[in-house]
């Protein structure tokens, strides 16, 4: 059984999938802009929610900072950059493939 990990990279706009040392997945990503930066350091997802509604896309991953999570996009086009109030924005698709992978739980790196 995978122990999968994630690790954000802010700076690149990517979002890796580890299982171990070993990046399985890597995915595009938009990020918060400036006056809402994406905090960094070591989170947990907490919660998981299909169809959040509203700008979260097809599905919502909560962090263990309030407020924060990996979650789909109702705009596509803001993927890769710098757009969001701080969360971690993904492709509907990437995002769906994503939760079905890790559990609640699963420790999340964010790297500046």
């Amino acid at each position: 059984m995978p122990k999968y990990r994630i690790i954000v990279d802010i700076s690149d706009r990517q979002l890796y999938l580890l299982d171990g040392d070993v990046v399985v997945r890597a995915f595009p990503v938009g990020i918060g802009k400036m006056l809402t930066r994406t905090p960094t350091g070591e989170f947990t997802i907490i919660n998981k929610q299909a169809n959040p509604g509203g700008p979260f896309g097809a599905f919502w991953m909560g962090l263990s900072k309030p407020s924060y999570g990996i979650h789909g996009t109702n705009d596509p086009s803001s993927i890769g950059r710098a757009v969001s109030h701080g969360c971690i924005r993904m492709f509907n698709q990437d995002v769906l493939e994503l939760s079905t992978l890790v559990p609640v739980g699963t420790r999340v790196t964010i790297r500046p």
